[in-house]
C-alpha cells in the first residue's frame, strides 16, 4: 500500500500532454508570431497559462500543500511568488521609489500560502493585477533594446527574465501537481 497518487493525464491523444491539443488554450499549434517582441510575449502568455492549468481543479488545501520539508514551496506559494515578482519587475523599469512588497518580508509569499479559500482568491487577484500592471509598464517601452530604470536594464533582458521565471516555476508546478493528485503532462 502506498499513499502516493497514481500518475494520470487527462489527455487521450498524446498521453504525455496535460490536455488534448483541441482543449489546450496555449498556442501549441499553428503559426508562430512574427517578430521578437511578439514571440517573447507569446512564450510568456503560454507559461502563464501553464501555471494556471497546473493549479486548476484543486481545492485550497491541495494548492497550499507543501513539497518535501524543509521546502515551503506549494502551488499557491508559486502563484503568490509570481505576483510578488511581477511587482518587483516594475521596480526595475521605474526610476522612482520601489513599490512595497505585497506579502511582507522575505519568503512571506510562500510562508503565507495557507489553505484558506480567501487566500487563494486573493492570490489570483494579486497575480492578475500585477501581471497587467507590469505588462502595461513594459508596453510603454516597445523597443527591446531600450534601457530602463535606475540600472539601465534592457527591456529585452526583462522580457527574457520573466519567461525564465515562469518556465522555472512551471517545472516546479509539474512536480508539485504530480505529488498532489498524480496528474502529469506538459
Amino acid at each position: 500500500m502506498t499513499d502516493q497518487p497514481a500518475r494520470w493525464s487527462q489527455a487521450t491523444v498524446y498521453p504525455d500532454m496535460w490536455v488534448d491539443p483541441d482543449d489546450d488554450p496555449r498556442n501549441s499549434e499553428g503559426l508562430s508570431p512574427d517578430g521578437e517582441l511578439a514571440t517573447l510575449q507569446d512564450f510568456l502568455t503560454d507559461y502563464r497559462l501553464t501555471l494556471r492549468m497546473k493549479c486548476q481543479g484543486l481545492d485550497a488545501e491541495q494548492l497550499a500543500r507543501r513539497s518535501i520539508p524543509p521546502s515551503t514551496m506549494s502551488l499557491l506559494g508559486l502563484v503568490r511568488h509570481l505576483a510578488e515578482v511581477e511587482r518587483d519587475w516594475r521596480n526595475w523599469i521605474s526610476d522612482g521609489d520601489p513599490l512595497p512588497k505585497l506579502y511582507g518580508s522575505r519568503d512571506a509569499d510562500f510562508d503565507g500560502a495557507v489553505a484558506e479559500q480567501a487566500v487563494v482568491d486573493a492570490a489570483y487577484v494579486d497575480l492578475e493585477r500585477e501581471q497587467a500592471a507590469t505588462d502595461a509598464a513594459l508596453a510603454e517601452h516597445p523597443d527591446l533594446g531600450e534601457r530602463v530604470g535606475k540600472d539601465g536594464i534592457a527591456v529585452r533582458e526583462l522580457m527574457v527574465h520573466r519567461i525564465d521565471e515562469y518556465a522555472r516555476h512551471c517545472g516546479h508546478a509539474d512536480l508539485l501537481r504530480e505529488c498532489i493528485d498524480g496528474r502529469v503532462g506538459q
